[in-house]
């Protein structure tokens, strides 16, 4: 049994000293390979890196260059702007310079000057002093021939009063009531001619200003103001407004009182009325009645009292917004709907409510300008025309009615006087009063306020200097005041004060006869003296 296990024994041995062997030579082998394959990677690494660091060494090498470049680039521009500062640095010190010359000649040449007026005026002190002495000399003289006069005279008299025995005192009386008597009877006889002349050629005056009133501002303005025109859209409307045997038409007028004119204009009939507020109400009701179709009697009067409420609002909301535009606060109602009744009248073609606004804001800037309370001027120029829209008709001055209203509704009494005072019917008590008389003067005479055509306007001014400018003496002439005045400036050697009121009453006649006017033209003829002299 031990025979046979012990070679087994060594055959197992053998084997694995065999396998180990084996096993090791291959590992060698393995080694070997991997030593071989890593040298190999090694060196394409290290090819790898010498081609790297060759790229490397170029790039540097062209950064290098580049770098220099750039140096070069830089240092170039840094010298051509140093040039081109240094250029402009140079500019500004010869300006500089040449400013600071040109100030040493002017003050030099000033001084040659204050040097030369130094001279004039010592020159001019010695002929003063010799004009004084001279001047002196010659009062002394003159006192002296006075002296010697008034003792000539005094001889003269004592030897008249012995020639005539009268003395100097009773011969004066005399005389003075001898040149009474004689004056007395000269002025009765030129007041008995001009009474006699005047009884002649009154009433020949009177038709001749009442015709050229009429012919100047009477037609225009009465159609225009109290004529509306209502456009329809054919002429068969007109047979249903007027109804049957005229019952719509009558019930309309009743309704409204504005008289309807149908006529044969075509697609258009006339409302005719003095009341604007009326009118507006007659325009306004057949407008929805023509448009809702149904016009009989009692649909016309329901329809008008309707727009005579709606009218009514308007009114109020009217002068709620022009009041709130102007600022103004704390009106009485009445007042507010007195403005906006302003809306619907016009005087001499201009609106009265446009005006009154324009008064307001006139006499708010003038009175800030004064240092005065610009809110209450504002105040007093809307007002001031509220007294010519009166509920019913008066005979008071519009100015007096408005200052009635303004006291019974709470108004100050500033704001009063500059209403009753605006046409100079109470006397002025405050600033506010000559404000508002001034811009309502404003608002009224500028061009275009009223009906007037602008050309005609320019010419009519232009004329009227050019028949100034034809009068011998004349040097300026001014058309001012919308042409209400004339003002005219003559040369004081070649009129004198005389020949100057000549003068105005010449120009008076020549515009009276030449032109038509509307109103008059005051002719203001100015004569002055000056004497100019320079302090230096």
């Amino acid at each position: 049994m031990i025979e046979y296990i012990i070679p087994v024994i060594v055959a197992t041995v053998v084997g694995l000293l065999i396998g180990f062997f084996i096993a090791k030579q291959m590992a060698k082998s393995s080694a070997s390979s991997t030593v071989v394959a890593a040298e190999k990677e090694a060196e394409a690494i290290k090819k790898e890196a010498n081609a790297v660091k060759k790229e490397a060494d170029a790039i540097l090498k062209e950064a290098h260059s580049k770098g220099e470049t750039i140096k070069k680039d830089k240092m170039l521009q840094a010298k051509e702007k140093f040039l081109e500062l240094k250029s402009e640095h140079e500019k500004v010190i010869l300006s500089r310079d040449k400013k600071m010359n040109d100030a040493e000649k002017r003050i030099r040449d000033k001084e040659s000057q204050v040097s030369s007026e130094i001279a004039k005026t010592k020159k001019l002190n010695k002929d003063i002093e010799s004009k004084k002495k001279n001047f002196d000399e010659r009062l002394a003289f003159l006192d002296k021939k006075e002296a010697e006069i008034e003792k000539a005279h005094r001889a003269q008299i004592q030897q008249l009063e012995v020639i005539s025995s009268l003395s100097a005192d009773e011969a004066k009386e005399q005389l003075m009531l001898s040149l009474k008597d004689e004056a007395k009877t000269q002025a009765m006889a030129f007041v008995q001619n001009s009474i006699e002349e005047s009884k002649m050629t009154a009433q020949q005056e009177a038709k001749k200003i009442i015709i050229n009133t009429i012919q100047r501002i009477g037609t225009e303005e009465a159609v225009e103001n109290c004529v509306s025109v209502f456009n329809l859209e054919n002429d068969d409307v007109k047979g249903r407004i007027i109804g049957r045997e005229g019952r719509n038409i009558r019930a309309i007028e009743a309704a409204t009182g504005v008289e309807i004119i149908v006529d044969d204009t075509p697609e258009a009939i006339i409302l005719s009325c003095f009341d604007s507020v009326r009118r507006e109400i007659a325009r306004l009701s057949l407008h929805k009645l023509v448009t809702d179709g149904r016009i009989h009697p009692a649909r016309i009067e329901e329809v008008v009292r309707k727009t005579t409420k709606q009218i009514e609002e308007e009114i109020i909301d009217i002068g709620k917004r022009t009041v709130i535009d102007l600022g103004i606060h704390g009106l009485h109602p009445e007042l507010i709907k007195a403005v906006g009744r302003m809306k619907y009248r016009s005087s001499y073609g201009q609106n009265l409510l446009q005006h009154s606004r324009e008064v307001a804001k006139l006499c708010g800037v003038m009175a800030s300008e004064l240092g005065l309370n610009p809110k209450l001027a504002k105040r007093a120029g809307l007002l001031h025309d509220i007294g010519k829209v009166p509920d019913t008709e008066t005979e008071l001055p519009h100015a007096i009615l408005g200052m009635q209203w303004a006291e019974k509704y709470g108004e100050k009494a500033e704001v009063i006087n500059a209403i009753g005072a605006h046409h100079d019917e109470i006397e002025m008590t405050s600033l506010l009063s000559p404000i508002v008389q001034v811009c309502d003067a404003i608002s009224g005479a500028r061009p275009g306020a009223r009906r007037q055509v602008l050309d005609s306007y320019i010419q009519r001014l232009k004329d009227l200097e050019d028949i100034a400018f034809g009068f011998s003496g004349v040097n300026k002439a001014y058309a001012i005041q919308a042409g209400r005045e004339l003002r005219v400036m003559v040369e004081s050697e070649k009129v004198s004060d005389d020949k100057a009121a000549q003068l105005s009453f010449e120009i008076s006649q020549k515009i009276q006869t030449d032109m038509t006017y509307p109103g008059q033209v005051k002719v203001t003829v100015i004569r002055e003296t000056r004497a100019v002299n320079i302090a230096k």
